[in-house]
Protein backbone atom coordinates (compact mmCIF):
# COMPACT_ATOMS: atom_id res chain seq x y z
CA UNK A 1 0.00 0.00 0.00
CA UNK A 2 1.34 3.39 -0.90
CA UNK A 3 2.12 5.88 1.86
CA UNK A 4 0.63 9.36 2.02
CA UNK A 5 1.45 12.46 4.01
CA UNK A 6 -0.02 12.85 7.51
CA UNK A 7 -2.42 10.08 8.46
CA UNK A 8 -1.73 8.30 5.16
CA UNK A 9 1.75 7.40 6.38
CA UNK A 10 0.15 5.13 8.94
CA UNK A 11 -1.90 3.15 6.42
CA UNK A 12 0.23 0.09 6.84
CA UNK A 13 -0.14 0.14 10.59
CA UNK A 14 -3.88 0.81 10.79
CA UNK A 15 -5.33 -1.29 13.53
CA UNK A 16 -8.24 -3.57 12.81
CA UNK A 17 -11.68 -2.35 13.74
CA UNK A 18 -13.39 -3.95 16.71
CA UNK A 19 -14.50 -7.44 15.91
CA UNK A 20 -18.18 -7.75 15.21
CA UNK A 21 -20.27 -10.34 16.98
CA UNK A 22 -20.22 -13.69 15.23
CA UNK A 23 -23.89 -13.56 14.40
CA UNK A 24 -23.49 -10.18 12.72
CA UNK A 25 -20.43 -11.29 10.78
CA UNK A 26 -22.31 -14.26 9.35
CA UNK A 27 -25.47 -12.35 8.52
CA UNK A 28 -26.18 -10.56 5.27
CA UNK A 29 -26.48 -11.74 1.71
CA UNK A 30 -22.78 -12.25 0.92
CA UNK A 31 -21.87 -15.58 2.55
CA UNK A 32 -25.29 -17.08 1.81
CA UNK A 33 -25.20 -16.36 -1.90
CA UNK A 34 -21.77 -17.89 -2.40
CA UNK A 35 -22.37 -21.04 -0.35
CA UNK A 36 -22.87 -23.09 -3.50
CA UNK A 37 -19.50 -21.78 -4.76
CA UNK A 38 -17.91 -22.93 -1.48
CA UNK A 39 -19.47 -26.40 -1.78
CA UNK A 40 -18.32 -26.72 -5.39
CA UNK A 41 -14.81 -25.57 -4.44
CA UNK A 42 -14.62 -28.19 -1.66
CA UNK A 43 -15.86 -30.84 -4.08
CA UNK A 44 -13.19 -29.79 -6.60
CA UNK A 45 -10.50 -29.98 -3.93
CA UNK A 46 -11.64 -33.50 -3.00
CA UNK A 47 -11.58 -34.52 -6.67
CA UNK A 48 -8.08 -33.07 -7.01
CA UNK A 49 -6.87 -35.15 -4.08
CA UNK A 50 -8.36 -38.38 -5.38
CA UNK A 51 -7.49 -37.58 -8.99
CA UNK A 52 -3.84 -37.09 -8.09
CA UNK A 53 -3.70 -40.78 -7.21
CA UNK A 54 -4.43 -41.68 -10.81
CA UNK A 55 -2.02 -39.32 -12.53
CA UNK A 56 0.49 -42.15 -12.80
CA UNK A 57 -0.29 -44.79 -15.39
CA UNK A 58 0.62 -48.22 -14.05
CA UNK A 59 -0.54 -51.79 -14.34
CA UNK A 60 0.65 -52.54 -10.82
CA UNK A 61 -1.79 -52.96 -7.88
CA UNK A 62 -2.31 -50.14 -5.41
CA UNK A 63 -0.33 -51.95 -2.68
CA UNK A 64 2.82 -52.23 -4.78
CA UNK A 65 5.68 -50.18 -3.24
CA UNK A 66 6.31 -48.29 -6.50
CA UNK A 67 2.64 -47.25 -6.72
CA UNK A 68 2.59 -46.22 -3.06
CA UNK A 69 5.71 -44.03 -3.51
CA UNK A 70 4.23 -42.30 -6.54
CA UNK A 71 0.95 -41.68 -4.75
CA UNK A 72 2.85 -40.34 -1.74
CA UNK A 73 4.33 -37.73 -4.08
CA UNK A 74 0.95 -36.87 -5.59
CA UNK A 75 -0.93 -36.39 -2.33
CA UNK A 76 1.94 -34.42 -0.80
CA UNK A 77 1.87 -32.01 -3.75
CA UNK A 78 -1.93 -31.63 -3.59
CA UNK A 79 -1.87 -31.25 0.20
CA UNK A 80 0.83 -28.59 0.07
CA UNK A 81 -1.14 -26.68 -2.56
CA UNK A 82 -4.44 -26.87 -0.67
CA UNK A 83 -3.87 -23.68 1.39
CA UNK A 84 -3.10 -21.93 -1.90
CA UNK A 85 -6.46 -23.15 -3.22
CA UNK A 86 -8.18 -21.37 -0.32
CA UNK A 87 -6.38 -18.17 -1.27
CA UNK A 88 -7.25 -18.60 -4.94
CA UNK A 89 -10.90 -19.27 -4.04
CA UNK A 90 -11.07 -15.92 -2.28
CA UNK A 91 -9.18 -13.96 -4.90
CA UNK A 92 -9.91 -15.56 -8.27
CA UNK A 93 -13.44 -16.97 -8.11
CA UNK A 94 -15.02 -13.89 -9.67
CA UNK A 95 -12.62 -13.50 -12.60
CA UNK A 96 -12.65 -17.26 -13.35
CA UNK A 97 -16.44 -17.19 -13.55
CA UNK A 98 -16.24 -14.28 -16.00
CA UNK A 99 -13.85 -16.35 -18.15
CA UNK A 100 -16.09 -19.44 -18.08
CA UNK A 101 -16.60 -19.33 -21.85
CA UNK A 102 -12.91 -18.87 -22.76
CA UNK A 103 -11.94 -21.60 -20.26
CA UNK A 104 -14.43 -23.98 -21.91
CA UNK A 105 -13.01 -23.03 -25.30
CA UNK A 106 -9.47 -23.63 -24.08
CA UNK A 107 -10.36 -27.08 -22.71
CA UNK A 108 -12.16 -28.05 -25.94
CA UNK A 109 -9.23 -27.02 -28.12
CA UNK A 110 -6.52 -28.47 -25.86
CA UNK A 111 -5.00 -31.56 -27.53
CA UNK A 112 -4.06 -33.20 -24.21
CA UNK A 113 -6.38 -34.98 -21.80
CA UNK A 114 -6.78 -34.20 -18.09
CA UNK A 115 -4.10 -36.67 -17.00
CA UNK A 116 -1.51 -35.26 -19.40
CA UNK A 117 -2.43 -31.73 -18.35
CA UNK A 118 -1.92 -32.53 -14.68
CA UNK A 119 1.45 -34.09 -15.44
CA UNK A 120 2.55 -30.93 -17.22
CA UNK A 121 1.33 -28.70 -14.38
CA UNK A 122 3.00 -30.79 -11.69
CA UNK A 123 6.26 -31.36 -13.57
CA UNK A 124 9.18 -29.41 -12.04
CA UNK A 125 10.70 -29.03 -15.51
CA UNK A 126 7.65 -27.12 -16.71
CA UNK A 127 7.96 -24.63 -13.86
CA UNK A 128 11.71 -24.35 -14.36
CA UNK A 129 11.13 -23.62 -18.05
CA UNK A 130 8.60 -20.91 -17.15
CA UNK A 131 10.95 -19.29 -14.64
CA UNK A 132 13.65 -19.00 -17.30
CA UNK A 133 11.25 -17.61 -19.91
CA UNK A 134 11.53 -13.82 -19.82
CA UNK A 135 8.18 -13.28 -21.53
CA UNK A 136 6.42 -15.56 -19.01
CA UNK A 137 8.07 -13.76 -16.10
CA UNK A 138 7.09 -10.40 -17.56
CA UNK A 139 3.45 -11.30 -18.27
CA UNK A 140 2.67 -13.49 -15.26
CA UNK A 141 4.84 -12.07 -12.46
CA UNK A 142 6.57 -8.72 -12.98
CA UNK A 143 3.89 -6.80 -14.89
CA UNK A 144 0.97 -7.84 -12.63
CA UNK A 145 2.92 -7.12 -9.45
CA UNK A 146 4.45 -3.78 -10.45
CA UNK A 147 1.44 -2.42 -12.36
CA UNK A 148 -1.01 -3.22 -9.57
CA UNK A 149 1.38 -1.75 -7.01
CA UNK A 150 1.73 1.53 -8.93
CA UNK A 151 -1.67 1.95 -10.58
CA UNK A 152 -3.83 0.60 -7.76
CA UNK A 153 -2.04 0.51 -4.40
CA UNK A 154 -0.25 3.84 -4.89
CA UNK A 155 -2.76 5.83 -6.93
CA UNK A 156 -6.01 4.95 -5.16
CA UNK A 157 -4.95 6.27 -1.73
CA UNK A 158 -3.95 9.55 -3.40
CA UNK A 159 -7.13 9.88 -5.47
CA UNK A 160 -9.71 8.66 -2.96
CA UNK A 161 -9.44 11.55 -0.41
CA UNK A 162 -9.96 13.98 -3.29
CA UNK A 163 -12.62 12.26 -5.40
CA UNK A 164 -14.15 9.67 -3.08
CA UNK A 165 -13.92 5.92 -3.61
CA UNK A 166 -16.57 5.64 -6.33
CA UNK A 167 -15.07 8.22 -8.73
CA UNK A 168 -11.56 6.94 -7.91
CA UNK A 169 -12.51 3.48 -9.18
CA UNK A 170 -13.21 4.98 -12.61
CA UNK A 171 -10.54 7.70 -12.60
CA UNK A 172 -7.56 5.58 -11.61
CA UNK A 173 -7.91 3.15 -14.59
CA UNK A 174 -7.62 6.05 -17.04
CA UNK A 175 -3.97 6.43 -16.05
CA UNK A 176 -3.55 2.67 -16.51
CA UNK A 177 -5.15 2.76 -19.97
CA UNK A 178 -3.15 5.77 -21.16
CA UNK A 179 0.07 4.14 -19.92
CA UNK A 180 -0.44 1.38 -22.51
CA UNK A 181 -0.18 3.88 -25.37
CA UNK A 182 3.60 3.54 -25.22
CA UNK A 183 3.21 0.33 -27.26
CA UNK A 184 2.44 2.56 -30.26
CA UNK A 185 6.06 3.78 -30.32
CA UNK A 186 7.49 0.27 -30.62
CA UNK A 187 4.90 -0.81 -33.20
CA UNK A 188 5.60 2.25 -35.37
CA UNK A 189 9.32 1.79 -34.94
CA UNK A 190 9.28 -1.80 -36.19
CA UNK A 191 6.45 -1.24 -38.70
CA UNK A 192 4.43 -4.09 -37.26
CA UNK A 193 1.25 -2.92 -39.01
CA UNK A 194 -0.31 0.05 -40.79
CA UNK A 195 -0.57 3.32 -38.88
CA UNK A 196 -4.37 3.14 -38.81
CA UNK A 197 -4.36 -0.42 -37.47
CA UNK A 198 -1.82 0.47 -34.80
CA UNK A 199 -3.87 3.39 -33.47
CA UNK A 200 -7.11 1.38 -33.68
CA UNK A 201 -5.46 -1.42 -31.71
CA UNK A 202 -4.19 1.10 -29.15
CA UNK A 203 -7.67 2.56 -28.70
CA UNK A 204 -9.13 -0.91 -28.20
CA UNK A 205 -6.38 -1.79 -25.71
CA UNK A 206 -7.03 1.44 -23.83
CA UNK A 207 -10.72 0.54 -23.56
CA UNK A 208 -10.38 -2.94 -22.15
CA UNK A 209 -7.41 -2.11 -19.89
CA UNK A 210 -9.43 0.76 -18.43
CA UNK A 211 -12.38 -1.58 -17.78
CA UNK A 212 -10.06 -4.16 -16.22
CA UNK A 213 -8.41 -1.43 -14.14
CA UNK A 214 -11.80 -0.39 -12.78
CA UNK A 215 -12.47 -4.00 -11.75
CA UNK A 216 -9.13 -4.44 -9.96
CA UNK A 217 -9.53 -1.03 -8.29
CA UNK A 218 -12.93 -2.16 -7.02
CA UNK A 219 -11.35 -5.43 -5.89
CA UNK A 220 -8.52 -3.64 -4.10
CA UNK A 221 -10.93 -1.38 -2.19
CA UNK A 222 -13.35 -4.16 -1.27
CA UNK A 223 -10.71 -6.68 -0.10
CA UNK A 224 -8.21 -4.25 1.43
CA UNK A 225 -5.07 -5.86 0.01
CA UNK A 226 -3.16 -6.21 -3.25
CA UNK A 227 -2.86 -9.94 -3.81
CA UNK A 228 -6.32 -10.27 -5.39
CA UNK A 229 -5.68 -7.69 -8.13
CA UNK A 230 -2.22 -9.17 -8.80
CA UNK A 231 -3.58 -12.72 -9.20
CA UNK A 232 -6.45 -11.52 -11.41
CA UNK A 233 -4.01 -9.51 -13.51
CA UNK A 234 -1.73 -12.51 -13.97
CA UNK A 235 -4.69 -14.75 -14.86
CA UNK A 236 -6.04 -12.27 -17.43
CA UNK A 237 -2.59 -11.87 -18.98
CA UNK A 238 -2.47 -15.64 -19.40
CA UNK A 239 -5.97 -15.89 -20.89
CA UNK A 240 -5.75 -12.83 -23.14
CA UNK A 241 -8.81 -11.08 -24.53
CA UNK A 242 -11.65 -13.61 -25.09
CA UNK A 243 -11.63 -14.97 -28.66
CA UNK A 244 -15.32 -14.32 -29.30
CA UNK A 245 -14.93 -14.47 -33.10
CA UNK A 246 -13.27 -17.88 -32.85
CA UNK A 247 -16.10 -19.05 -30.58
CA UNK A 248 -18.66 -18.00 -33.21
CA UNK A 249 -16.90 -20.23 -35.77
CA UNK A 250 -16.25 -23.12 -33.36
CA UNK A 251 -17.81 -26.55 -34.15
CA UNK A 252 -19.42 -26.47 -30.69
CA UNK A 253 -20.53 -22.86 -30.99
CA UNK A 254 -23.74 -22.97 -28.97
CA UNK A 255 -22.33 -24.59 -25.81
CA UNK A 256 -19.46 -22.10 -25.93
CA UNK A 257 -21.74 -19.11 -26.36
CA UNK A 258 -23.88 -20.39 -23.50
CA UNK A 259 -20.71 -20.61 -21.40
CA UNK A 260 -19.79 -17.03 -22.32
CA UNK A 261 -23.26 -15.75 -21.39
CA UNK A 262 -23.40 -17.81 -18.18
CA UNK A 263 -19.96 -16.57 -17.14
CA UNK A 264 -20.85 -12.91 -17.61
CA UNK A 265 -24.19 -13.35 -15.84
CA UNK A 266 -22.72 -15.16 -12.83
CA UNK A 267 -19.86 -12.67 -12.63
CA UNK A 268 -22.27 -9.75 -12.36
CA UNK A 269 -24.51 -11.63 -9.92
CA UNK A 270 -21.68 -12.67 -7.60
CA UNK A 271 -19.48 -9.58 -7.85
CA UNK A 272 -20.78 -8.03 -4.61
CA UNK A 273 -21.10 -11.23 -2.50
CA UNK A 274 -17.65 -12.56 -3.41
CA UNK A 275 -16.02 -9.23 -2.53
CA UNK A 276 -17.98 -8.71 0.69
CA UNK A 277 -15.61 -6.89 3.09
CA UNK A 278 -16.80 -9.19 5.90
CA UNK A 279 -14.72 -11.92 4.25
CA UNK A 280 -11.51 -9.89 4.28
CA UNK A 281 -11.29 -7.82 7.48
CA UNK A 282 -9.92 -4.29 7.76
CA UNK A 283 -10.06 -2.00 4.69
CA UNK A 284 -7.20 0.55 4.87
CA UNK A 285 -8.66 2.89 2.23
CA UNK A 286 -11.98 3.07 4.06
CA UNK A 287 -10.17 3.77 7.35
CA UNK A 288 -8.16 6.51 5.63
CA UNK A 289 -11.31 8.23 4.38
CA UNK A 290 -12.92 7.95 7.81
CA UNK A 291 -9.91 9.76 9.30
CA UNK A 292 -10.20 12.54 6.74
CA UNK A 293 -13.87 12.97 7.59
CA UNK A 294 -15.24 11.53 4.34
CA UNK A 295 -18.24 9.22 4.42
CA UNK A 296 -17.95 6.13 2.21
CA UNK A 297 -20.42 3.37 2.90
CA UNK A 298 -21.29 1.87 -0.49
CA UNK A 299 -17.92 0.23 -1.24
CA UNK A 300 -16.85 -0.20 2.38
CA UNK A 301 -19.77 -2.37 3.51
Amino acid sequence: MAALGGDGLRLLSVSRPERQPESAALSGPGPGLCCWVSVFSCFSLACSYVGSLYVWKSELPRDHPAVIKRRFTSVLVVSSLSPLCVLLWRELTGIQILFLGPLMQLSMDCPCDLTDGLKVVLAPRSWARCLTDMRWLRNQVIAPLTEELVFRACMLPMLAPCTGLGPAVFTCPLFFGVAHFHHIIEQLRFRQSSVGSIFLSAAFQFSYTAVFGAYTAFLFIRTGHLIGPVLCHSFCNYMGFPAVCAALEHPQKWPLLAGYALGVGLFLLLLQPLTDPKLYGSLPLCVLLERTGASETLLCS
